[in-house]
């Protein structure tokens, strides 16, 4: 079967949208050592940083993740730094790119934008972006469309290596993500919940969220002119979100909802309701980190492996000498 790879990058604290749109179908795909669940800790230095948050926010998010379900019996959990093959292969690819086609990306033009300075590794992570998934053998990748570029790029790179070294690379595509709930801000339905958004942005519904903070976020969610949710009219873009929320949370569409403010009141209570269970995980995990720690050796020592022969290959074609 063909080996999965995902990464969160630890730039914020997760959101209720990464749990619906992604986590839940890690868990549920989960099916051995060839499914690999990381935090890519490295593509958190891009822009200036906290190191201690960042450090924080790695052992948050790999709790999270094992408390939502993903199991290291069943998968490999790691954290990328703790795999020095991602940076030893980044910077042989470095080697097999171009300047030129790195400042085409689109999401370089967008945060470099306007800013007196830059650092170099906002222009180079779509670099290491293409290692992670080429050091693992990946042959499809679930991205979203603002990352399809990034993996154009990674098959660019899989490619020219390739045909200047010699076989090397499983050469990757991009293909649309199993259907998970993608939840908008609920404060500019507009765009997408999202982990980087200030830590007190109203909009944003964090996984720890206690359930009286996201009771007031929801009750001040934007919704549309009146107060009644009017029968066979399309909802505007606020109300949408909430019924995504309600039916993502529920399993099911909501019926029968009459008011908006019903709608508010049945969509926290069924946040709060999803949360539960895994703030209560969370909550045992964070009180004894050793165990967290354990997971990340472990799979650290399990993504290791699986790279080596990968690794080895990529330095013997490009001409390195072996040890």
């Amino acid at each position: 079967m063909a080996r999965a790879l995902s990464l969160v990058v630890p730039s914020g604290a997760l959101t209720l949208g990464n749990l619906l749109g992604a986590i839940n179908q890690w868990v549920a795909d989960q099916r051995g050592t060839d499914t690999l669940y990381g935090i890519a800790d490295l593509h958190a230095l891009t822009t200036p940083h906290d190191p201690a948050a960042v450090r924080a926010a790695t052992l948050e998010q790999a709790a999270l993740l094992l408390a939502a379900g993903l199991d290291p019996g069943r998968c490999t959990v790691f954290v990328q730094s703790h795999v020095p093959a991602h940076a030893e292969l980044h910077w042989l690819l470095e080697a097999t790119g171009y300047d030129g086609e790195l400042r085409r990306m689109i999401q370089y033009k967008q945060k470099s934008a306007g800013q007196q300075s830059v650092r170099a590794a906002l222009l180079t992570y779509p670099i290491l972006q293409a290692a992670d998934v080429l050091l693992y053998d990946v042959a499809a990748v679930p991205v979203g469309d603002d990352q399809r570029q990034h993996i154009e790029l990674a098959r660019d790179l899989a490619v020219r290596f390739n045909s200047r070294y010699g076989q090397t690379f499983v050469v990757p595509q991009a293909v649309t993500p199993a259907v998970g709930a993608r939840l908008m801000d609920l404060q500019d339905p507009t765009v997408k919940m999202s982990k980087s958004a200030p830590p007190q942005a109203p909009g944003v519904i964090r996984l720890l969220d206690p359930p009286d903070v996201v009771r007031r976020k929801i009750s001040r969610a934007v919704t549309d002119s009146g107060r009644q949710l009017e029968p066979g009219t399309e909802p505007g873009p606020g109300v949408a979100n909430l019924l995504a929320i309600l039916a993502a949370c529920t399993g099911e569409a909501a019926t029968g909802v009459a008011s908006y403010r019903e709608l508010k009141e049945s969509c926290a209570a069924a946040v709060i309701a999803l949360l539960a269970p895994l703030q209560a995980r969370y909550a045992v995990l964070a009180a004894d980190p050793q165990t967290v720690t354990k997971v990340l050796r472990d799979g650290a020592g399990q993504a290791r492996s699986l790279a080596a022969d990968t690794l080895a290959r990529a330095k013997s074609a490009i001409g390195l000498l072996a040890p």
